[in-house]
């Protein structure tokens, strides 16, 4: 038996790690910039116009500009190198960080549940808004959906559950916009109970996606391993390395965006030491061009022996 230990990492994993910190940084401050604006307006706008669902809306904004700082500050940590405190890195910053816009998104969508549920139960008090916020609404829900949809592609192209994360929130901003215009256009024609209505779907939606990604991350804390479509993929890797007979107990477990695995490979039983060392060498070299693994530790089996019934050697 062999351990291949953890080398250091591949160029081309740094350069991965290099482009995805500089794609977080630019597509997190146009966030922030956006959101700066929108939040400013919708509050400002939203209590001239007595408009709840529009001030509820640039809460949500608000909460958008505060999840995005956490991420400029996980993605600041999480490039930090592995020290001997943290021999795998810095890369459950970003898990970390998903947890906490998780719990702001919860914490922010049940503050505005309770504030509609507190008019909604006197209606008396909602006052008719004036057509100004719809025209916020509108704009709003233009810049939250371009915005949206720059996000997220910046996320796939570096593969970043956190920069996800932060993009499905500004969707989430983008739905919320929409459902307070309907709001407001009921408002108008004459139905004020439809804004703090809207407002009430507005914290419902926020709640709910913020226990989402609170509750994923946590589970990616407790070392959740990859989906088994990426876990075939590794195998495959190992078992396409020459010299390696056989592959079993692939393990896996995610450290931010990125993974930790191991996995036993077979080898023939007449080889030298040395020569299962390389071919264990060559493989996890393989799989750490190939896949967004951060390190794979490889134990060396002896291959059945096939004038032995298959039994393994002692």
């Amino acid at each position: 038996m062999q351990f291949i230990e953890q080398d250091d990492e591949s160029e081309h994993a740094l350069h991965s790690a290099a482009e995805r910190a500089a794609v977080a940084s630019r597509s997190t401050w146009v966030s922030v910039v956006v959101n700066v604006v929108l939040s400013t307006v919708q509050i400002v706008v939203g209590i001239a116009a007595k408009s709840q669902g529009l001030v509820a809306d640039g809460i949500h904004s608000l909460s958008d500009l505060v999840s995005d700082f956490v991420v400029l500050i996980a993605n600041h940590f999480s490039r930090k190198d592995a020290d001997e405190d943290h021999p795998y890195g810095h890369h459950r910053f970003e898990t970390a960080a998903s947890l906490a816009l998780g719990v702001i998104l919860l914490t922010v969508g049940l503050g505005m549940v309770w504030s509609a549920v507190g008019k909604l139960q006197t209606p008396e008090s909602i006052p008719t808004a004036h057509a100004s916020a719809l025209w916020v609404a509108g704009a709003a829900l233009v810049f939250k959906e371009l915005l949206f949809r720059y996000m997220l592609a910046a996320a796939k192209r570096v593969k970043s559950s956190m920069l996800v994360a932060n993009a499905w929130h500004a969707r989430s901003d983008a739905a919320s916009s929409l459902v307070v215009g309907l709001g407001l256009i009921g408002n108008l024609m004459g139905y004020p109970l439809l804004d703090p209505l809207a407002a009430l779907v507005v914290g419902l939606m926020v709640s709910k996606m913020g226990w989402s990604f609170g509750w994923d991350a946590l589970h990616d804390l407790m070392d959740r391993a990859v989906d088994e479509e990426e876990v075939e993929a590794i195998r495959a890797t190992l078992k396409a390395t020459p010299g390696v007979a056989g592959v079993h107990d692939v393990r896996t477990r995610k450290m931010g965006d990125m993974v930790v695995a191991d996995a036993h490979i077979e080898v023939d039983a007449k080889l030298t030491v040395e020569e299962g060392h390389n071919i264990a060498v060559a493989a996890r070299l393989a799989v750490l061009k190939r896949h967004r693994v951060l390190n794979l530790m490889t134990h060396v089996d002896p291959a059945h022996r096939p004038d032995a019934d298959h039994q393994p050697v002692a």
